[in-house]
């Protein structure tokens, strides 16, 4: 008989165990490990730098965003009001003044170009503290979980704002809806989520920037790797790169919004191309007669002017208009995608002049400026009384020594000092004074 021998099986790991070891293991290779992220580059001092000028960026996009807002005088009339649901949120609405006749031109421009500056501090700043948005657990207390909510809100109201701006600038609206409510909205909800952030994390971030140098560890840095890479760029090096980032894009960008040799180099700014034409109405534009459905038949000789007031209808015809007093005021013309025109002389009649034959001589309650533009959101725009009965306030019939061309307005349009380009309407038909 052959040996008989007793076989004792080999001990295996609990399967929990296995299991567990698994998934650790598989972890340790998610955006959620620690582990995962290796860049030395990142730390809490280098977040707080970025932190610190977005701070101060972002509150005067904020606040030029507004002021563009109300601008376009809102609160006058529904015609000007893109958001009529703002509720308590217009809480902040003025008369918008038309002096200095530059104001727009400058806060606009300001607003637009550092936005367009601010993109690679944005980027950069959502690149140093991504591994906490995939920590886990998500939530580990009540406070923890409002804190993820509003970094969620922040990141991506930060990215919708921005998002949403670029593309208008470049007249691409590719988002669903108007741009106005959305940008307007979106504003609110994300500098709501800023305040909440700054507010935590301000006090922590001056105590980091000022407890020793940039390039120094900080002990128990949540956003430094345990395990980092060879570094290829320190952390100066990091926001040099940054900073030269945001100084190409103003280079290439300012130029559209103010007069000088960097007008040439604008070429990421709106239009970034050369201007229309030469001569005397060689100067930007939006909207050609063409895209809005104006031709040689609305504006020939049949084209009449309608002004309507107290004292009725009046029918004035281009030569009318011509015969009257004519003046004249150097403007430019400032769009909210940012560009704007150096000042250009325009001469035609007053609006204040056109007020006292409509049957106001003293003042009037505001003028309903109607274009013959087939569509779009001001064919019909609201001005105040204060931009009525300002001097520089025309019906132009000329730019720059000769008469409008086609796609300026002709055969009249509205100039306004410091007003948005949209509220210095092409194409005039009617002009109604008094009825908002």
């Amino acid at each position: 008989m052959g040996d008989s021998r007793r076989i004792t099986p080999t001990p295996r790991a609990p399967l929990s165990r296995l299991l567990g070891g698994r998934v650790t293991t598989i972890l340790a290779h998610t955006p959620s490990s620690s582990g995962y992220w290796r860049s030395p580059v990142r730390g809490v001092r280098f977040t707080a730098v970025l932190g610190l000028v977005l701070l101060i960026g972002i509150t005067v996009l904020f606040v030029t965003g507004l002021l563009s807002y109300a601008a376009y005088n809102p609160d006058l009339s529904p015609v000007n009001d893109k958001t009529p649901g703002k509720g308590l949120l217009g809480f902040y609405l003025f008369a918008w003044p038309t002096g200095p006749h530059w104001l727009y031109r400058l806060t606009q421009g300001l607003h637009v170009t550092l936005g367009i500056v601010l993109v690679p501090v944005l980027l950069a700043k959502l690149w140093s503290v991504v591994p906490k948005l995939f920590a886990l657990p998500p939530a580990r207390s009540l406070g923890h979980a409002l804190e993820r909510i509003s970094l969620l809100l922040l990141v991506g109201g930060a990215l919708f704002e921005f998002v949403t701006g670029l593309l208008n600038i470049q007249l691409e609206y590719l988002f669903p809806g108007s741009f106005y409510p959305l940008h307007f909205y979106g504003a609110w909800v994300f500098f709501a989520a800023f305040l909440t952030h700054a507010a935590l994390r301000m006090p922590q971030a001056v105590r980091v920037l000022r407890s020793g140098r940039l390039s120094e560890a900080s002990p128990g840095d949540p956003l430094e790797s345990p395990a980092p890479s060879a570094p290829t760029i320190s952390r100066r090096g990091a926001l040099a790169v940054v900073g030269a980032g945001s100084l190409v894009l103003l280079i290439t960008s300012v130029g559209r919004s103010f007069d000088g040799p960097l007008r040439r180099l604008a070429v990421l700014a709106p239009h970034g191309v050369d201007e229309p034409g030469s001569g005397p109405g060689g100067f930007q534009i939006n909207k050609t007669a063409a895209a809005a459905g104006v031709t040689t038949a609305d504006t020939g000789e049949n084209w009449w002017l309608t002004v309507s007031g107290p004292a009725g209808n009046l029918r004035l015809t281009r030569r009318d208009l011509m015969a009257m007093d004519q003046y004249s005021a150097a403007l430019p013309i400032a769009c909210v995608e940012g560009w704007s025109t150096s000042d250009q002389r325009w001469r035609g009649v007053r609006l204040s002049d056109l007020a006292v034959l409509a049957g106001y001589p003293d003042g009037v309650p505001g003028l309903l400026v109607e274009s013959m533009q087939r569509s779009g959101p001001f064919r019909r725009a609201a001005l105040r009384d204060n931009q009525v009965r300002d001097p520089s306030s025309l019906l132009a019939l000329q730019v720059n020594g000769e008469d409008l061309t086609p796609d300026h307005g002709y055969p009249a349009r509205i100039i306004v000092p410091a007003a948005p380009g949209v509220l210095n309407t092409k194409w005039v038909s009617r002009l109604t004074f008094g009825s908002l």
